[in-house]
């Protein structure tokens, strides 16, 4: 039971920082609030009127959002792949070599069905 004791106090700390953070700002930030500040950002670009019911959401968000993951599960697996590489020898080399070809065979395929398009 002893080794997971610092495990407990990092995660009593991480989550005592972030309640100290949460509340700190709101008791120290600035109470100036007016229209631009209460609207929705988007990037630059005025945002769009919602109906009051909520409205549809573009699918290319949900498209972008699935792409970040799946890269971004690529990048988890390259790295610990990458520290050890010299302990896996080819098999490993071999291994990663399959996993990066097919994540860009995914690519490539979202890239040409024209998933990465803005319209």
């Amino acid at each position: 039971m002893k080794l997971y004791i610092p495990i407990l106090v990092l995660a009593v700390l991480a989550f005592g920082f972030a309640a100290f953070s949460v509340t700190i700002g709101t008791f120290a930030g600035p109470k100036r609030w007016n229209k631009a500040k209460l609207e929705a950002y988007e990037c630059g670009i005025e945002p769009s009127p919602i109906p009051l019911g909520g409205g549809k959401i573009p699918v290319n968000y949900y498209v972008t959002a699935m792409l970040f993951i799946v890269f971004d599960i690529e990048i988890v697996f390259l790295y610990p792949w990458a520290v050890t590489f010299n302990k896996l020898g080819a098999f490993g080399l071999v291994e990663m070599v399959t996993f990066v070809v097919t994540v860009l065979i995914a690519y490539a395929y979202v890239w040409r069905r024209g998933g990465l398009d803005w319209d």
